[in-house]
């Protein structure tokens, strides 16, 4: 093979040029594999607990959305099968903040409240023997942030909703960063000479009839810390979101607890009915003074027609011990996550000290030759270090890795 690119060698050579090519293939998709087995732990963690917290946050609000319902069945029959509808859109929204959507806290409390008061007047404020009309119900839906038929309730609920539901949903965002990080680590793309200089410390001797040779450890170390140069610079960046994660994750107990907060909303709805029917007579007349007097139609209210029954089972075991798990489970996942501070810095280390260099004091290949040790100065991690790397020319950075930094730099300042 006198046509050899990389492999060349002054004693005669058992490879082509076409077996370079394939040793080529072989030894990036090998750091690829070793990339992949060295965060498949660290990646499962996370997406494990992504999954996790997830499920529960869905848990609670189907639980708290039952709680809010049977509310209704059992104390405001009359109107349960109207308020259900506003009851079961309220959550919707909730799961839909909870989960990413660009909705606004406030905007959704007081669209349930605005929608909860013609209802209300209906049945509680100002019963008659039929149903106000659609144009009455429209004006008590417009006025009710004016005449506050519930006191300073739903101001409270848009409080509490804003503090425990903002924590939880950055929670869960960061989570999904946290793995878009790894898979983009996991997936790197390889520079020309970065490709090279692993051909030649993976396969090289192979040409040479050396298949049992391993690299010597300060060359896999120069090696692997000049490909993953750009990587190594997420370190500063990865520890800084493992710490954020950590003061997010205690931040999230106490009374602003989501579990709490969602878990209790329905004393909080039984506050406000009991204030608007204390104030009743005055209501009317403010209502009466804005939207005239009520415009009747014939009636038309089903009763109840929640099934109670239809999830209590499995939520009430869920319910009893809801909050002692989320926050101990927030705990040992941020525990073991904590294990992962300096997985960025450490990674060349961890590759050539776990799969790929040979162990102290054996012979081992320096890229040229099977020597007793090697020579040449070893440089550390990150691109600054690498301008004075004897194996790999590394290159500025690649930007997928810059983004993925952007990424982590937003996600910790949220």
């Amino acid at each position: 093979g006198v046509d050899l690119q990389v492999c060349t060698s002054k004693n005669p050579t058992c490879c082509t040029k076409k077996m370079e090519e394939r040793y080529q293939i072989a030894a990036k998709q090998d750091i690829q594999q070793v990339l992949q087995t060295s965060s498949a732990t660290l990646k499962f963690l996370i997406s494990r607990n992504a999954a996790a917290f997830q499920e529960t946050f869905e848990m609670l609000i189907r639980l708290a959305e039952n709680y809010t319902s049977t509310l209704f069945c059992n104390a405001y029959r009359n109107m349960a099968a109207e308020a259900t509808v506003q009851v079961q859109e309220f959550f919707t929204d909730v799961g839909l903040f909870l989960f990413g959507t660009d909705v606004s806290t406030e905007e959704f409390v007081n669209r349930f409240f605005d929608t909860l008061f013609p209802v209300v007047y209906n049945h509680v404020i100002n019963p008659g023997p039929t149903d106000i009309s659609l144009e009455f119900a429209e004006c008590l839906r417009v006025v009710r942030r004016d005449i506050r038929p519930f006191g300073n309730v739903p101001k409270k609920a848009i409080g509490q909703m804003g503090r425990a539901l903002l924590p939880s949903r950055t929670f869960l965002q960061a989570l999904n960063v946290g793995i878009e990080v790894i898979n983009t680590t996991d997936h790197l793309h390889f520079s020309k000479d970065c490709s090279r200089a692993l051909l030649r410390m993976q396969y090289c001797p192979h040409c040479q009839g050396l298949t049992l040779s391993k690299p010597c450890m300060g060359y896999c170390l120069n090696i692997i810390r000049g490909c993953l140069a750009d990587v190594a610079e997420i370190d500063l960046h990865w520890r800084g979101y493992i710490q954020s994660l950590e003061e997010l994750s205690r931040a999230m107990s106490g009374a602003y607890d989501i579990e709490h907060v969602l878990l209790n909303f329905h004393s909080l709805v039984n506050d406000a009915l009991v204030q608007a029917r204390i104030n009743g007579p005055e209501l009317s007349e403010q209502v009466n003074k804005i939207c005239g007097p009520p415009v009747r139609k014939p009636k038309e209210s089903p009763g109840c027609s929640f099934d109670k029954n239809k999830d209590n089972q499995g939520l009430k075991m869920f319910s009893r011990d809801s909050e002692e798990t989320l926050t101990n489970r927030r705990k040992e996942f941020i525990s073991h996550l904590r294990l992962y501070r300096a997985f960025y810095g450490g990674l060349a280390d961890q590759l050539c000290g776990n799969e790929l260099a040979a162990a102290d004091g054996l012979p081992c290949w320096n890229g040229e030759d099977v020597v007793r040790s090697y020579t040449h100065r070893v440089v550390g991690s990150g691109i600054k270090a690498q301008s004075v790397n004897p194996e790999v020319k590394v290159k500025g950075t690649d930007p997928v890795i810059s983004q993925i930094i952007d990424k982590l730099k937003h996600v910790i300042q949220v």
